[in-house]
């Protein structure tokens, strides 16, 4: 059985998980959970139903469902406003906050919405910018709290970050986790500090790309090109602390010592696990031990695997050539 969805705020996020849910087959209620009269309440409820139904016929487009069933996935989505909350929160087994990222305005939203569903119902804000403790003692029943950060476009990408409180229940992340799989995401689960994971490393990353600019390393376009043929290509396939294992912890090791002196700047210094590391001969595939670990695993047909995986990627590209006979 599909529980309802729910999504608290009509905004982007909120449509975006929208046509996710439905997408796998889950009525789905948005609450515009600002407060208008009525005209303004159907105005945005076209909005919002219009731009869902165009989401799906572009997914339609690039091959990700047939157009004849566009109407039948966007039947599955309501908007409703705040006056009707009460009944469309009632019925839903799991509620996605997605107000403004503003505290004041996502505690008094989640206080209300807490006292009008279920206390089964799991209830998840989709916050990128604040921990789950600064909100769950708004919440009703804290227990069945946690941060889901969805990354987006929310119906392509297939991460959504699930940070946990201090007095979230062990079996709520299990529920939500499973939830998620089913529905063809992957969720991982991180401690509750800011910037989550992909944000925190995708900061670093931005702010060194804008760097090389101002520097007059490279143009922007060389750059992008740079990330998406190179960086981008390699972490699609290895994350980022198995690539350091593939290569030798000990070459990151190097790099950063180097880096740090030519460039005169501690942001290159590698962190006290590096170092440890290294002490320990915990370098990764040539050691069997980095990271991550590769004892008792064939490691020749675990390399092959990843560059089946990178050939295939450069299939995708248009990259991959015929050899020269």
């Amino acid at each position: 059985m599909r529980p309802p969805i729910a999504c608290l705020g009509a905004g982007r996020m909120g449509r975006g998980i929208a046509v996710v849910f439905a997408f796998a087959g889950h009525d789905v209620v948005i609450v515009d959970f600002k407060q208008r009269d009525a005209d303004a309440a159907a105005r945005l409820a076209t909005e919002a139903h219009d731009e869902i139904r165009g989401t799906l016929e572009v997914l339609s487009r690039i091959g990700l469902l047939q157009a004849k069933d566009v109407p039948t996935i966007a039947a599955r989505v309501t908007v409703v406003p705040k006056d009707d909350a009460d009944a469309a929160l009632a019925r839903a087994g799991v509620i996605f906050e997605g107000v403004p990222e503003v505290l004041d305005v996502k505690r008094e939203a989640l206080a209300q919405a807490s006292r009008l569903v279920d206390p089964h119902a799991i209830i998840a804000s989709t916050t990128s910018t604040i921990l789950v403790d600064e909100l769950s003692d708004s919440v009703e029943g804290p227990e069945r709290f946690l941060n889901a950060h969805w990354l987006n476009p929310a119906f392509l990408v297939p991460l959504v970050e699930l940070s946990p409180g201090v007095r979230t229940q062990p079996d709520v992340v299990e529920r939500l986790k499973a939830l998620l799989e089913a529905i063809g995401k992957v969720p991982v689960v991180c401690s509750a500090r800011p910037g989550y994971i992909v944000p925190r490393i995708q900061a670093l990353a931005m702010n060194e790309a804008a760097r090389l600019v101002e520097e007059g390393v490279a143009t922007a376009e060389e750059i992008d090109k740079a990330i998406k043929f190179g960086f981008g290509f390699r972490f699609a396939v290895l994350g980022i602390l198995e690539f350091i294992d593939w290569g030798g912890g000990d070459i990151l090791y190097y790099a950063s010592r180097y880096l740090t002196e030519a460039l005169d700047h501690p942001r290159y210094a590698a962190p006290e696990i590096i170092e440890r590391n290294m002490r320990e001969g915990h370098i990764g595939l040539k050691t069997r031990r980095g990271f991550l670990n590769y004892e008792g695993i064939d490691v020749d047909a675990y390399r092959e695997e990843r560059l089946a995986a990178f050939a295939s990627l450069l299939r995708g590209f248009g990259l991959a050539r015929d050899p020269v006979l």
